[in-house]
């Protein structure tokens, strides 16, 4: 809430007057005596007003009208702002509140009815203007007795502008005035300096100093005031710390973006989000105000590298050297020790020029910009950089939880019903295609899972679909061990499950699971099996409450342990309870887990295995017919 009480109008309007009347060329448009408004009312001038409307005036209103009786050029389409002999009800005179009210349904909030009402309830101030309303309503007035300002112009199509009091609406007019001012001198105009630039470029420098030290919720807010205004640096700071709180749609880096010293950096983010959210264009629609043809030439190389996902972001010093070690690591899935590889080498950034206040190349790159989160965009901000000192910020939290067990519980971005994965010990993630697949398969670019299972469907007529090969993402699953995870695999039919793993050398384990204790519409079933140097040592399946095993199957990931309550085939509660436990279990017996934010939101190498399933013999009865 805006304190209204001892704020001294009679320097804001004389600084208004002498800002507005030193920004006009037209000596005809000045007014006599360098001042916008009219004499001050007396106080039993304010007392005959109220009594003609019924009503005392709110607080801040009347200490205006003390020192100006009304005023001329309110922001820049309220031409004249009524004193005490023009303010009048409008009492629905333009006819707007049955328009805004055939709008209203029953889910209408009480900020919408009250928009509706106030062309009823509204004192309105607007005299001239370019067909913009002012009106003050006293029905919606708070305890201090202030009333709330609202301002509409249909040819603005937005809803009516609510300001808690005169003096709030007063101050963004104000603001208006430079913000349209400033927009005069980026199209050419002369550039005007006064008291409110000086003090707000003051500011602007100040919270750059700030946002480096890691202060940046501090610099933010100063920023978003000086942007208002339209001070030419403002918006292109402060985009950059929204950028990293995970904005990156809606940022411009105006003013800074075109620069030579800063685009290297600053123009990949705004071109991948351009890429993430359009198709098929030659060209940004935005524009990029002031690129040469050198630029406009990276403009569209940037664009055809991020549609193709071969973006690689550099940059120099330690903290190009930390994003080559984070990417390979990414490479493989482990998210959480890439981001803190990159964040080691944050205080020992280096700025390109005086107005880079972060790092934000690395957000364009497919497999670091995954890697964000908003506790991670924080803590990045949070840190001291660019030859700046602070406080080191707390670790963001780490984005994996570890294990496996995260495959049973319901999260966002985690909507796994089934899944199956195999787990190699002794073999990099690189190598897995020679282990899990038949003939020459190679791993795929880093995709999305999603994505490299839309670019594999038209392919899938390659072979036949009893055969329950799997399209699987790899990485690493803990020291010396690897994974292949399939989040969509075929139904599990009730065939012998065999593990895809092929041409393990002696001492190698592979750990096989498929889950599926969610499947809505069919029976739960889980399968375990462990093989050493490509022998089988021990292994259970448990389906429609039955559990067939063979080997020694060490107590922790005894089936009898974990589905001991489930037998009957009915009770799926239970054994989907199970579930989590089981993992848990697994994930301690061999030291290992996956990277859900990799698999859920980040990029991963992907490659077909063989078949999971006993195949047919000669007796089986399948047919295939394949459509052209």
């Amino acid at each position: 809430m805006t304190d209204t009480t001892g704020f001294d109008w009679r320097s804001f309007l004389l600084r208004w007057s002498e800002e507005w009347v030193d920004s006009r060329a037209d000596e005809e448009e000045r007014p006599e005596g360098r001042w916008l408004g009219f004499p001050g009312a007396s106080e039993e001038r304010i007392v005959a007003m109220e009594k003609r409307l019924g009503h005392r005036m709110p607080p801040s209103y009347r200490a205006f009208l003390k020192v100006s009786d009304g005023w001329r050029r309110a922001g820049g389409f309220v031409w004249l702002l009524a004193g005490t002999a023009d303010a009048h009800w409008h009492d629905d005179a333009s006819g707007l509140a049955s328009e805004f009210a055939q709008y209203l349904d029953e889910d209408a909030g009480p900020g919408e009815r009250r928009e509706a009402e106030i062309w009823r309830t509204g004192l309105q101030l607007d005299v001239e203007s370019d067909a913009v309303y002012v009106l003050m309503d006293p029905e919606d007035a708070d305890e201090d007795g202030e009333w709330a300002v609202y301002t509409w112009a249909g040819w603005r199509a937005a809803p009516p502008k609510r300001y808690a009091n005169f003096l709030e609406f007063m101050r963004d007019m104000h603001r208006e005035f430079h913000l349209l001012r400033a927009a005069g001198e980026t199209d050419g105009g002369p550039v005007f300096v006064d008291e409110t630039t000086r003090t707000l470029d003051a500011r602007v420098e100040q919270a750059r100093l700030e946002a480096l030290r890691g202060d940046w919720e501090r610099a933010l807010k100063a920023l978003d005031e000086a942007k208002g205004y339209g001070r030419p640096r403002a918006a292109g700071l402060g985009d950059q710390v929204r950028g990293l709180l995970g904005n990156g749609s809606a940022v411009r880096f105006q003013g800074l973006v075109t620069d030579p010293r800063y685009a290297p950096d600053l123009l990949p983010p705004l071109i991948a989000a351009h890429a993430a959210h359009s198709q098929g264009d030659a060209a940004p629609p935005f524009g990029l105000a002031g690129a040469d043809d050198a630029m406009a030439a990276t403009v569209r190389a940037l664009l055809d590298q991020m549609r193709k996902g071969t973006y690689r972001h550099t940059a120099p010093g330690p903290f190009g050297e930390a994003v080559d070690r984070a990417r390979e690591l990414a490479r493989w899935g482990d998210g959480d020790r890439a981001w803190r590889t990159l964040m080691g080498a944050v205080p020992r950034w280096e700025p390109l020029g005086p107005d880079h206040l972060a790092p934000l190349g690395w957000l364009a790159d497919p497999l670091l910009g995954p890697l964000l989160t908003p506790e991670r965009g924080r803590e990045l901000l949070s840190t001291p950089r660019g030859g700046q000192s602070g406080r080191v910020p707390a670790p963001a939290p780490a984005a994996d939880p570890g294990g496996l067990a995260w495959l049973a519980e319901p999260a966002p971005g985690n909507h796994l019903t089934a899944y199956r994965f195999v787990l190699v010990e002794g073999a990099e993630p690189d190598e897995l295609p020679g282990l899990l697949a038949d003939g020459d398969a190679v791993l795929s670019e880093p995709l999305p899972l999603q994505e490299a299972r839309m670019r594999q469907r038209p392919c899938q007529r390659a072979f036949a679909p009893w055969e329950e090969r799997a399209l699987v993402a790899v990485g690493r699953a803990g020291p010396g061990w690897s994974f292949a995870f399939d989040g969509e695999p075929f139904p599990f039919d009730g065939r012998p499950i065999v593990s895809p793993v092929a041409g393990a050398g002696p001492g190698m384990r592979a750990v096989v699971v498929w889950g599926g204790l969610k499947v809505v519409g069919r029976s739960p079933f889980f399968h375990l099996s462990v093989a050493e140097g490509g022998v089988e040592r021990y292994a259970f399946t448990y389906e429609d409450g039955a559990v067939r095993r063979s080997g020694r199957i060490p107590e922790a990931l005894d089936p009898d342990h974990h589905f001991g309550d489930a037998k009957d085939a009915a009770d799926v509660a239970s054994a989907k309870a199970a579930e989590g436990a089981l993992l848990a279990a697994v994930a301690g017996e061999f030291g290992v887990g996956l990277p859900r934010h990799a698999l859920t939101r980040g990029r991963l190498h992907t490659f077909t295995t063989r078949a999971w399933s006993q195949q047919t013999n000669g007796e089986g009865g399948y047919a295939v017919a394949r459509i052209r």
